[in-house]
Parts: structure tokens; C-alpha cells; sequence
């Protein structure tokens, strides 16, 4: 569990990045999990952007990607959820 200077820490870190995994019409299927789950092995830290056309809400798709990937939700904008992970090589140093 993150404290709110490490959630804050992060949310600076991803507000230059671009979302690595995009929800669509189809919803959260197996190979959005897996790709979600590809990504935050390798990045820690990514954004999922849901299309309008998505028919679960924001807070619907966070807390089941949060969840099916075992990762931690740092904030959700519009229809934009940020996501974190620690990978087996941490590379981003949390503060304390």
C-alpha cells in the first residue's frame, strides 16, 4: 500500500506520459489484462486511456484492471487511469 507522498510522487512522474494501453468497444477482455500486465512489468508505471466507446465506467475499469493485474490504482482523469506496479527490477525509488 502507497502513502500520499509516494501516490503524489508517482502522479508527477506520469503526467508527461502517454497511455501505453487503450480500452475500447470491446471492454477489459483477456489480452487488455495481458498487455497491461506486459507493460507494468516493464514500465511500473502506466496510463490506460478508456475510448468513449467503452461501456464500463472509470471507476469500473480501475478497479477491475487494478485487481486482474494486482496493481494499484494513483489516479484516475477523465477518462484517463494511471496504474502502478513494482517489477521484479524496481525502477522507480519511491520516497519514504
Amino acid at each position: 500500500m502507497l502513502n500520499n507522498k509516494q501516490k503524489s510522487y508517482l502522479r508527477s512522474l506520469a503526467n508527461p506520459l502517454k497511455a501505453v494501453v487503450i480500452v475500447g468497444k470491446d471492454g477489459l477482455s483477456d489480452t487488455v489484462l495481458e498487455s497491461l500486465d506486459v507493460s507494468l512489468e516493464a514500465h511500473e508505471l502506466v496510463k490506460v486511456s478508456l475510448l468513449k466507446t467503452c461501456a464500463l465506467s472509470v471507476k469500473e475499469a480501475a478497479i477491475e484492471l487494478a485487481v486482474g493485474t494486482k496493481s494499484e490504482i494513483i489516479q484516475t482523469i477523465g477518462r484517463t487511469i494511471v496504474l502502478y506496479r513494482r517489477s521484479k527490477e524496481a525502477k522507480i525509488e519511491l520516497p519514504r
